[in-house]
């Protein structure tokens, strides 16, 4: 009885070169629109930052009160506080993240951004 060899299949080989084809795809996608994904991105999350930390230490609302304040489109977001420092990250998952610190006589502050 003779075993097939799966690396002789000519579907098996289509499907790996449309595989590869595609990831490809992807990747030069992303390549191409990383610019203005990378800043839309950071502006949303400079964004989150400032409105959440506003709503939490001006406001006097918990964090998870606070993405009432934010415009359709950003449940992408993720929030997180440092009660001590008085700080709210805002994260874009794997592309930015910034910071807002809020000061007595100044408000909520967005960090500078870093490179």
């Amino acid at each position: 009885m003779a075993t097939a060899n799966p690396a002789s299949d000519p579907r098996a080989r289509l499907r790996r070169r449309a595989l590869w084809l595609g990831l490809a795809l992807i990747a030069l996608l992303i390549a191409w629109f990383w610019a203005p994904l990378h800043a839309y991105a950071r502006t949303g999350a400079s964004y989150g930052a400032r409105v959440a930390c506003s709503c939490r230490y001006l406001g006097g609302r918990e964090l998870s009160d606070c993405r009432k304040d934010f415009e359709p489109g950003m449940e992408l977001v993720m929030l997180s506080e440092n009660a001590a420092a008085k700080t709210v990250t805002a994260r874009f998952p794997l592309i930015a993240s910034q910071t807002a610190t809020y000061r007595p006589g100044f408000g909520c502050q967005l960090e500078p951004w870093r490179g």
